[in-house]
């Protein structure tokens, strides 16, 4: 019994970690970013719009919360990823789309001392996304938000407030969707 038991916990240690599948796709309890900090899922979600399911967001943070404020106010090291499930979203829209989110979930005043990052994270987006291409805004403490598009880092936003904007498109008070939202705070 004891070599069984030995056996078992051998076996359930090498495993790897779970992943969750949502609409085929495999969602990473567990990822680790280019700094080498281990990142837990803090949520996961489909984005939809009108009945259709445009993609899947990921929100993976070094110190996972259960609330949208804690989240965003949270100072470690944060990742968003994004598989989209839409057969294409043209470039025009996705920048439409963020600012649209910009605009509803930060205030005008701070939202100025973004405009130029903001204009520059929006040249990063120069085609369409189509279904299984991935997206990923790795936020690194005291640097920025790093923007990789299908697997092309495309380059850094700096700063911290731009990154608490960016995840308020998803957490704010006018979120993208409030089932979405609720999905990444389940923690």
């Amino acid at each position: 019994m004891r070599v069984l038991s030995l056996i078992l916990a051998v076996v359930l240690y090498a495993a790897p970690a779970w992943a969750v599948e949502i609409a085929g796709v495999d969602v990473e309890e567990k990822v680790v970013n280019d700094a080498g900090t281990a990142l837990l899922l803090n949520g996961a979600g489909i984005r939809t719009k009108f009945f259709f399911k445009i993609y899947i967001t990921e929100l993976y943070m070094e110190n996972p919360q259960k609330k949208a404020a804690q989240v965003i106010a949270d100072n470690g090291a944060k990742r968003i990823v994004m598989h989209f499930l839409y057969d294409e979203v043209g470039r025009d829209q996705i920048v439409e789309a963020w600012q649209e989110g910009f605009t509803a979930n930060t205030k005008e005043v701070s939202r100025q001392g973004l405009e130029q990052r903001i204009e520059k994270f929006n040249a990063m987006f120069t085609e369409d996304m189509k279904e299984g291409d991935i997206i990923i805004f790795d936020y690194f403490p005291g640097q920025g938000t790093t923007v990789s598009i299908k697997g092309e880092v495309k380059g850094m936003i700096d700063g911290k407030n731009f990154n608490d904007a960016l995840l308020a498109i998803w957490l704010g008070e006018e979120p993208v969707g409030e089932d979405l939202k609720r999905a990444l705070l389940k923690r």
